[in-house]
Order: C-alpha cells, then sequence, then structure tokens
C-alpha cells in the first residue's frame, strides 16, 4: 500500500484571484501592529453530534488576510524588526502513505479528499507555507509581544496562553472588522455575484410556490438553498421563509410552517460565494401573488420608508441618517393611521414607533452578514460613509398576531423590504435592484415568473 502511487503534485498555478488585495490587507495590517507578532486562526472542525462534524467555515479575518479556507490554517505575521512583518501560512500538508495516514489519520486524505500541498499552497496564495503541526511548539517558546485572534483555535490559543493579553488581542480584533469596512474592487465584485446569485434564488422561489404551499416553509428553504450550492458556497445565514404571522419574528429560521394562499411570505436570504461574501436580501411577497388591500397598504408604507433610506446613502452622511430617514416615515403612517398619537417629533423622540419597527434599519454587509460587528462605536454606527462601503436598508412593520393595541385587520401581518447598497462617489448603487420593489411591480413580476 506505500508503493505505486502517480505523482500528482500540482505545478505552474496561477496566484487566487485576490493575492494581490490579501497582500494589501496583510501589509496594512503589519503597519498597525509594527513589532508584534500576529497570530490568526482560521479555525477547527466543529463537533455536530457524536462523530460527525459541521461543515468547516474559516474565520472571516483569516480568509480576509489569505483567501485560504482550510480548517487549521493558521496565518503568522513575525516581525522583521520595529517595522514590517514576513508572513507564514501554516497548513495540513499532504497526508503520508508511507506512514499510513493517507488511511488512518482522521484528517487523512482518503477520508476527507486531496488537499494542496504546501508548495501548491505558495503557489496560489503568495505566502510561504508551512506544516501547521510544528506551529504550536514554536510558538511556544517564542518571545516578544502578540497579538491573537482569540475563539477559533484552542490548540494555538493553549499555546499562547502565558503571551498574550485580553486588552491586545481585543485590538487586533477591532482593527481587523474596521479594516473590512470599505470594500476593493474584488471584494464589489464578489458582492455583486452573491447578489445576482440571490435574485435569481427569489425567481426560483415564487415558481414554486404552488409545491410549497402543498408542503410548508421548507420547500421554500431547499429551493433557496439549491441555488446557494450550485452557483455559490452556501448560503450566508440560515435562510428566513417565513409565511403568514411567522413573518412577526425577525429569525424566523425553522421555517416549519404552513404556506397559505392569501397570506404574505417574508423572505430573507442570500447566496454567500465561493470566497465567502454574502448578499442579505428580503423580499415580502403575496403567496397568491395579490397584496390585499391591507397588505399592500402597510407594504407600501414599508416602501416608502425604504426609499426614503436609500436615498439617505451618500459619501459623507452619517451612519444613521438611512435609519432616521426610514423611521421617519414610518412613524409618520402611523400616526396617519391613528396607531400613534402625534405629532411624530414626539413619536420618534421617545421612539414609540419601536413597538412595530422592532430592528435598526440595516448594517454594514460583506464576509460576514452582519459585518464589521466588532468595529467601534465612533467607527461604525457614529461614523460617516464613504465610498466601498455597503450596506442593507431594510425598514419593517410586524404586527404581532396577539397584538390588541392594532385593529384585527392588522395582526399577523409582517412586511419588510432589504437591499444591498453600495456607496459611491456620488450617491449609491442599488446592487440587489434586480428584484422589484414597489407592490404592483411585485406583483406583475410574480405572474410573469408563474407564466
Amino acid at each position: 500500500m506505500r508503493t505505486g502511487w502517480a505523482d500528482t503534485e500540482l505545478r505552474g498555478l496561477e496566484p487566487i484571484a485576490q493575492a494581490a488585495h490579501t497582500a494589501e490587507r496583510r501589509a496594512a495590517l503589519s503597519a498597525r501592529f509594527p513589532g508584534e507578532r500576529l497570530v490568526v486562526p482560521a479555525g477547527r472542525l466543529k463537533t455536530r453530534s457524536n462523530d460527525t462534524e459541521y461543515p468547516f467555515r474559516a474565520s472571516t479575518e483569516y480568509a480576509y488576510l489569505t483567501g485560504d479556507q482550510a480548517e487549521n490554517g493558521v496565518l503568522v505575521l513575525e516581525p522583521t524588526g520595529e517595522n514590517g512583518h514576513t508572513a507564514t501560512i501554516y497548513l495540513l500538508p499532504r497526508s503520508d502513505r508511507e506512514n499510513g495516514e493517507f488511511w488512518l489519520s482522521g484528517q487523512g486524505e482518503l477520508w476527507v479528499g486531496r488537499r494542496h500541498s504546501l508548495a501548491e499552497a505558495e503557489q496560489l496564495l503568495g505566502l510561504p507555507a508551512k506544516d501547521v503541526r510544528e506551529l504550536p511548539e514554536a510558538l511556544a517558546e517564542a518571545t516578544g509581544p502578540v497579538r491573537f485572534l482569540r475563539g477559533h483555535d484552542a490548540v494555538i490559543e493553549k499555546a499562547l496562553t502565558d503571551k498574550v493579553t485580553a486588552e491586545r488581542d481585543e485590538e487586533l480584533r477591532v482593527y481587523l472588522s474596521e479594516a473590512r469596512a470599505v470594500k476593493d474592487e474584488f471584494e464589489i465584485g464578489e458582492l455583486q455575484k452573491a447578489v445576482d446569485s440571490t435574485v435569481r434564488g427569489f425567481e426560483d422561489v415564487v415558481k414554486v410556490l404552488d409545491k410549497a404551499e402543498a408542503t410548508s416553509e421548507r420547500y421554500i428553504e431547499g429551493t433557496f438553498f439549491l441555488r446557494a450550492r450550485v452557483e455559490g458556497n452556501d448560503v450566508g445565514y440560515g435562510s428566513i421563509c417565513a409565511a403568514g404571522p411567522h413573518a412577526c419574528t425577525l429569525h424566523w429560521v425553522r421555517n416549519d410552517g404552513d404556506v397559505r394562499s392569501g397570506d404574505l411570505l417574508l423572505l430573507d436570504a442570500g447566496v454567500e460565494t465561493h470566497s465567502l461574501y454574502t448578499a442579505d436580501v428580503t423580499r415580502t411577497l403575496p403567496i397568491n401573488g395579490t397584496y390585499t388591500d391591507i397588505q399592500r397598504k402597510i407594504y407600501d408604507a414599508v416602501y416608502e420608508s425604504q426609499e426614503a433610506g436609500i436615498a439617505a446613502v451618500k459619501p459623507g452622511a452619517k451612519f444613521r441618517d438611512f435609519h432616521d430617514a426610514s423611521q421617519r416615515v414610518l412613524a409618520e403612517k402611523l400616526v396617519e393611521w391613528g396607531l400613534l398619537e402625534g405629532p411624530v417629533e414626539r413619536v420618534l423622540e421617545l421612539g414609540l414607533q419601536r413597538r412595530w419597527t422592532l430592528h435598526g434599519t440595516g448594517h454594514m454587509l460583506g464576509m460576514d452578514v452582519h459585518d464589521c460587528a466588532a468595529a467601534r462605536t465612533e467607527a461604525y454606527v457614529d461614523g460617516t460613509l464613504e465610498p466601498g462601503m455597503c450596506l442593507t436598508v431594510e425598514p419593517g412593520l410586524y404586527f404581532q398576531a396577539d397584538d390588541l393595541t392594532v385593529p384585527q385587520e392588522y395582526r399577523g401581518i409582517g412586511v419588510r423590504i432589504e437591499d444591498d447598497i453600495l456607496v459611491t462617489e456620488d450617491g449609491n448603487r442599488n446592487m440587489s435592484a434586480g428584484l422589484p420593489r414597489a407592490s404592483d411591480e411585485v406583483e406583475a413580476w410574480m405572474a410573469r415568473l408563474k407564466g
């Protein structure tokens, strides 16, 4: 079994598409923390049950800095003095048939499939590559200041236990979160690719709503998931396929409810590309293709609110501006409908509209659906929009089925409309404009798809 195997080494490989961008990101990281060793792991497999694992997804920070997605991988930036670093990626090498690792190890390629050799990884990633199994001992013996991205690799964390501090490590995490706020050309292209696949996934769902009525929300979930797996890596987050009153549950991911003609379907879903950038789009659709009068009234109010929010997205604007613009419209509608006592300024000052608007109007988008989550408040929600930032605008109105403060006809209706908006030099671009938003356009679009 040890002999008679062909040479399968891949030679002359071209660098991955984002290699130049990842090099720039590592250079910026090096400049931010001169003279310190920086350790960023991909993470390890997580047990789902007994001896089965969840599908692996590399840590966002590791993938952002390397373009690699291999489990157990670790990026190390070794200081070369007061300024500069040498970057090395540590990976599992090809399995060894000589010592039986190929067949016997849980990481053996017979079981989990071929992985790149270290030489292949160097060609693809533009980084020196070494055996990650040697890294814990090397780190345990290392001297000097170290910063480590916690929470992904317990083995590496143990090797560094007496060399790191929570404060320094948090500064590294925050920096890597804020560094992703402005997207480069590669990232914008990947986000658009994710959105375009997501648009096709929504079209897929509309075409099979009759089958979902005969089964459950899970038919919708499965239909969108098929598009995500065929055109991308996965869904970027658990799809929300909320029919009827389930639309009033903000993160309804059980997706096991009935799909009934006459109700609304709130579909919040996004395809994740092979490079791990995700879309995040929501449409609220009439299951039978036509909004009722009360559904249209609520939907049109949310649409008007979203229009105001999108218009407020532009370079130099405060991040909170689009939220405030959207909330004002919703507050005006709630006063107009007699659900709140005006004036609108009083409603907004007291936040009375939040009983039915519930959540913020948007967030940064990128490799994480809620991207840049560790950023400082002053750099994010109290910050200023810049060209290259990508965010969602997603106002909603949710009237719970047991809400006695609203008329019966409102109860159980939830509406959210969400688009992915790129800040440009002169304003913004709706990356998900391929999906209609106005109620009459939604109805016409659904009719065309259903034939």
